[in-house]
């Protein structure tokens, strides 16, 4: 399957040490099999550092998913949103899981607003589950968390 990564770098070798800390599923290199999501991702991140967008193009043998431990989220969740919520909160920054591969909704910025609604007390974290719900425009994304994962990645 293709993968893209939107970003404003060509990127010809996966470095996890760059990978941001807090993100959604732990350190990571994120990806998504849709291109214009990449491309939006790209453009948002160009237009604040004004510079141009690039999308990095991969290929992944799916035949390869059995050979790696993965962690799967078909839809927004109470793990879902409890695994998103540990990874954007902690303090060090942490990888808070020991799984090659993680697929999921992206927690996006109205996600995230949930998230802070949440951490500073404003609401339940039942009232947060509501309210994500009936956020509509879901999305997915692929962390590929480990080493061992991302050398499966083929640069096109």
């Amino acid at each position: 399957m293709k993968l893209y990564h939107g970003s404003t770098v060509y990127i010809e070798k996966i470095d996890l040490d760059k990978s941001k800390p807090n993100k959604d599923f732990g350190r990571a290199f994120y990806l998504s099999v849709d291109e214009h999501q990449a491309l939006e991702l790209a453009q948002f991140r160009a237009e604040f550092e004004e510079t141009n967008p690039i999308v990095n193009v991969f290929e992944f043998d799916e035949a390869l998913f059995q050979q790696f431990r993965c962690k799967r989220f078909d839809e927004y969740t109470e793990e879902w949103a409890h695994f998103v919520y540990n990874h954007r909160t902690d303090p060090q920054g942490r990888t808070l899981h020991d799984y090659d591969i993680v697929y999921g909704p992206i927690a996006n910025d109205r996600i995230g607003a949930q998230i802070t609604r949440f951490k500073q007390g404003y609401i339940t974290f039942e009232e947060f589950l509501n309210r994500i719900q009936y956020i509509k425009g879901i999305t997915f994304q692929y962390a590929f968390c480990t080493q061992r994962a991302v050398d499966k990645l083929i640069k096109l």
